[in-house]
């Protein structure tokens, strides 16, 4: 049952119908039950919650009760949400007397708590903002009657789910809660069944078309005109208000200032913006003063734009619900809009899920060429309704003086330049499958060659000395070419033209810093050897073998042995004497040689793997290089004892009284029995006295 006080607010407004949503929210069955909505973006729940809570917070009265602690907690994931809640209860409640006060982030919160203490029936806030208040005692929540979760899904997606809880917890045990979304994701549903008490479910989605009133576009571009392709939309459909969604803020940034030199009225809305600077930009666009608006999908979350007829993704959403609620913000409240996918060719896929998990079927086209803008554009100068006007005597009289000076085709193709000089030019696109243009070099042109006295032993580079050459030279970038560090010298390229404004910059000596001097040089310099030239037989030769193919389980070949030098036949003697050279070995017979057996075989378990007699020595398989061995002594060394660890072993860490800690400085012998004064950690438990500086 709705309030005679709203029901006249709401003929005022002009409704003369409900929603589905709204007419299912106010069934006199549901009574004060808790409710948990799901209902497309764009159908009226805002409106919907407000006559929902209506009964709750007012009963049979016509008028509510003197403000004092508040009655009714709205939450919003974003402040933008929040404010425009606000503007919508605003006008429904205006006629019942009702106090709001809004509670959002980026506000002032003294201010905010000043007005809850002056009394409150509806507070509408952001999730961070209440649980502030609530902490700090400015909001009272032992009055409520009614909390209202606005988009809750989003709030729970953006992280906010431990506030809500908290807020609910503190809200009193018999209030009724109402949560608002366009889906019903599973941690929805865990939340209602923890905070809600037998809620009653509320849906009007319903199993047809998603946004009957929106129609669905999916264009395909190439990968390079995606922004052009954002710009003849614009140009195309020219919609009083339209929105741009990215997925980035520096893609938001980019767009905006493309759009904003291209000539469109456009803002930006965006997290990193300040709560002033996104109500302007929302408010420019109320106005009519700005017509393109660029935003996020958290930023735009909720908000409703008048007269948005087209809502253009220059970036593909990362998921369905996503696309949902960007695509809900035309096309509300029975209007009809467009909305618009940008795919590149690489995206088709994706855009093909997307809009299969959303349910939603788009029309898959290219994007409007220049010549169908041009075309747009003269049909709609022919339907503008200027020309059926009938002209005032003013413009008469002036229209009379332009014709005694002009002959009418002149004045109609003037006024054609003019309507068309308030438009930007359409973009040339190419085809969507068209391979991104290769960017042509050009020669460098007629040139001289200059030397830097200092090269790569100075530490000389490219990257410090091509500023250098600009600040100092008088020069632009483009005028300098190649730039070669030697080891040196530097030799540096420089564009004919530019050569005399470089001396004059430089004047006599040709200083062009501190210690590095500029010399001009006749022609190219000799920067070393020229690369080798290709063998001129390298296409005669036959091709190699392929190897035959390893297979599994086969090793490499062994590589061969390298020969080692000979000494002469004189000197061997004496080499092979003092031991510089082995003795060659004797020939091995070409009897067949016994199976290899493992040098561990026929070991028994405990003993070494060789054990040889003493006498034989014998190379060993595995060995590795042995250190260089000590000098013998007469005396054994004794074993080298192990280092004792005082962080393993605690009865180390502590000397028992009577024993000498840590040795210090020597100081006064200490009392008998007193304990001995250390370190901390290592005898006593007394800290140690800071010196006096």
């Amino acid at each position: 049952m709705i309030p005679q006080t709203l029901s006249s607010a709401l003929a005022a407004r002009g409704y003369d119908t409900l929603t589905p949503v709204q007419e299912a929210v106010t069934d006199a069955a549901l009574g004060q039950a808790d409710l948990l909505v799901s209902a497309q973006t764009g159908s009226g729940k805002t409106v919907g919650f407000g006559l929902a809570i209506a009964s709750t917070l007012m009963g049979d009265e016509p008028r509510l009760p003197p403000a004092a602690a508040p009655l009714a907690l709205i939450v919003a994931p974003t402040r933008e949400l929040a404010l425009q809640v606000m503007r919508e209860l605003s006008w429904l409640y205006a006629e019942t007397g009702a106090r709001l006060v809004s509670c959002v982030g980026g506000m002032d919160a003294r201010d905010e708590r000043r007005a809850l203490e002056r009394g409150a029936h509806i507070v509408v806030g952001t999730p961070g903002r209440l649980c502030d208040h609530i902490n700090r005692r400015a909001l009272d929540m032992t009055s409520l009657r009614a909390v209202v979760l606005d988009e809750a899904d989003e709030m729970l997606d953006l992280g906010f789910r431990e506030d809500l809880e908290f807020m609910l917890a503190a809200a009193p045990e018999g209030r009724r809660t109402l949560m608002f979304s366009a889906t019903v994701p599973p941690m929805i549903a865990k939340l209602a069944e923890k905070f809600q008490r037998d809620a009653q479910r509320v849906t009007t989605l319903g199993g047809g078309k998603q946004h009957s009133d929106i129609a669905y576009q999916a264009l395909r571009v190439a990968p390079q005109d995606a922004e052009g392709a954002v710009i003849n939309l614009l140009r195309y459909h020219d919609a009083q208000n339209a929105i741009v969604f990215a997925n980035t803020r520096a893609m938001v940034a980019r767009l905006t200032a493309r759009l904003a030199n291209r000539g469109f009225a456009v803002v930006s809305l965006s997290g990193e913006l300040s709560q002033s600077e996104r109500t302007h930009a929302l408010q420019a666009m109320r106005d009519g003063r700005a017509r393109v608006c660029v935003a996020t999908d958290v930023a735009a979350r909720g908000i409703d734009l008048p007269n948005l007829d087209l809502v253009i993704h220059a970036e593909l959403p990362t998921n369905s619900e996503g696309l949902l609620h960007r695509s809900g913000r035309t096309g509300r409240a029975g209007r009809k809009g467009v909305s618009a996918l940008i795919v590149p060719v690489k995206a088709v896929k994706k855009a093909e899920r997307l809009l299969k998990f959303a349910k939603i079927t788009a029309e898959w086209t290219t994007p409007p060429t220049a010549q169908d803008i041009e075309a747009q554009d003269r049909a709609r100068l022919l339907a503008d309704p200027v020309w059926s006007e009938a002209p005032s005597e003013t413009e008469t009289a002036f229209a009379d003086e332009l014709l005694t000076l002009h002959s009418p085709q002149e004045i109609a193709a003037a006024y054609l330049r003019l309507y068309q000089s308030r438009w930007s030019a359409p973009e040339d696109l190419s085809a969507p499958d068209a391979a991104p243009p290769a960017r042509e070099r050009t020669a460098f042109g007629p040139s001289t060659w200059f030397a830097l006295s200092v090269g790569a032993g100075d530490r000389a580079e490219a990257r410090w000395l091509l500023p250098l050459l600009c600040r100092a030279g008088n020069l632009d970038k483009s005028a300098i070419g190649a730039i070669r560090v030697q080891d040196k010298e530097t030799f540096v390229e420089l564009s004919d033209a530019a050569v005399p404004g470089f001396q004059s910059a430089l004047g006599a000596d040709g200083a062009l810093d501190e210690g590095i001097t500029a010399r001009k040089i006749d022609g190219a310099p000799d920067l070393g050897p020229a690369p080798r030239a290709p063998r001129e037989d390298r296409d005669t030769r036959a091709p190699r073998p392929d190897r035959a193919p390893r297979g599994k389980g086969t090793s490499r070949p062994a590589p061969k042995p390298r020969a080692r030098p000979v000494p002469k036949p004189d000197r061997l003697e004496k080499a092979v004497e003092s031991g510089a050279v082995k003795p060659a070995r004797k020939p091995r017979s070409d009897a067949p040689k016994p199976a290899e057996k493992k040098p561990w075989a026929d070991k028994k378990p405990g003993k070494p793997a060789y054990d040889k007699k003493p006498g034989k020595p014998e190379a060993k398989p595995f060995d590795k290089p042995k250190a260089k061995p000590a000098p013998r002594s007469e005396t054994p060394a004794e074993p080298a004892k192990p280092k004792p660890n005082l962080a393993a072993d605690t009865s180390k860490r502590f000397t028992p009284p009577g024993k000498p800690g840590k040795p210090g400085k020597p100081g006064k012998p200490k009392a008998k029995g007193a304990p001995a004064k250390s370190r901390a950690g290592f005898g006593g438990s007394t800290p140690p006295k800071r010196r006096k500086p």
